[in-house]
């Protein structure tokens, strides 16, 4: 769920990855009005991440930001970000460069991996200039969004099919 602090949305990763799919959707969930629960795909994803790497550290969570594994590689910090399909790569590949640019913000350094266990496929992310760049207009892009009083238009892209917002914007 999202928090909200006064006026102002507390951004976590989920508004980030969805910020980079459909602007719609994360005003839907700035405004707390949920997703179909019974929605294959979600459910599908929730088994995922409960399933894979179990011997890993997982859902660590700080503040409002929660990783899903976190790990010793060699003496370095390495969040570790598990998803059903590489379908969303450059969504994902933000997210986690967010979470990335919250700890260093921190004083903490860490590098990342998108995990697809179902594709056995492992990208790793390093934070540099031009994703800090990408990750501050998301975060002025949210908060524009959440200071507007009713959703941006739907926009039909390739991932509405199988969105658990989809009702909301086709029905």
């Amino acid at each position: 769920m999202v928090a909200i602090e006064g006026n102002e949305v507390k951004i976590n990763g989920t508004l980030i990855w969805y910020y980079n799919i459909c602007h719609r959707e994360v005003w839907l969930m700035i405004h707390q009005i949920s997703p179909d629960q019974d929605n294959d795909f979600l459910e599908l994803g929730r088994i995922i991440s409960e399933e894979s790497y179990k011997n890993n550290h997982k859902e660590v969570i700080i503040d409002n930001i929660i990783f899903d594994l976190v790990k010793n590689k060699n003496g370095n910090l390495v969040i570790g970000e598990v998803k059903k399909s590489s379908k969303f790569k450059d969504s994902s590949i933000m997210q986690l460069s967010y979470y990335l640019y919250n700890l260093k913000k921190n004083g903490i350094n860490a590098s990342g991996e998108l995990l697809f266990p179902k594709e056995k496929k492992k990208i790793i992310i390093e934070l540099n200039n031009e994703m800090v760049s990408k990750i501050e207009l998301c975060i002025n892009g949210i908060k524009e969004l959440s200071s507007i009083k009713i959703p941006p238009n739907p926009k039909k892209n390739k991932y509405c099919k199988n969105c658990a917002y989809n009702y909301f914007c086709w029905s």
